[in-house]
């Protein structure tokens, strides 16, 4: 199983950002991010489940942020817009076995600054 999480950057707020992983290694029951602000704990962000689509979405970034996978590719999106400086974190990928009730894989995390 492999997760490559990329596409982390700096941004002025208000701006855009899309980060991707890969996941590959096996057929996953949902993908997920995750971050990580600086002196917080980690905290959930947004999923999607593979078998009917379902998303999910934290309310801090309901509206601004959107979630999607291109399956031929094996690769999960975050699109991010409207940005403000407390969206400042490190943003790690997941994914769960079909069965699993938890995140049971983790992908590196790719930082993303937004400047106010």
């Amino acid at each position: 199983v492999q997760l490559q999480a990329s596409g982390g950057g700096l941004v002025q707020a208000g701006g855009s950002l899309r980060l991707s992983c890969a996941a590959s290694g096996r057929t996953f029951g949902s993908t997920a991010w995750f971050r990580q602000a600086p002196g917080k704990d980690r905290e959930f962000v947004t999923s999607v489940r593979w078998d009917y689509g379902h998303t999910y979405y934290a309310d801090s970034v309901k509206g601004r942020f959107a979630i999607s996978r291109d399956g031929a590719k094996d690769t999960m999106y975050l699109q991010m817009s409207s940005l403000k400086p407390e969206d400042t974190a490190i943003y790690y990928c997941a994914a769960a076995d079909p069965r699993s009730s938890e995140y049971d894989y983790w992908g590196q995390g790719t930082e993303v600054t937004v400047s106010s």
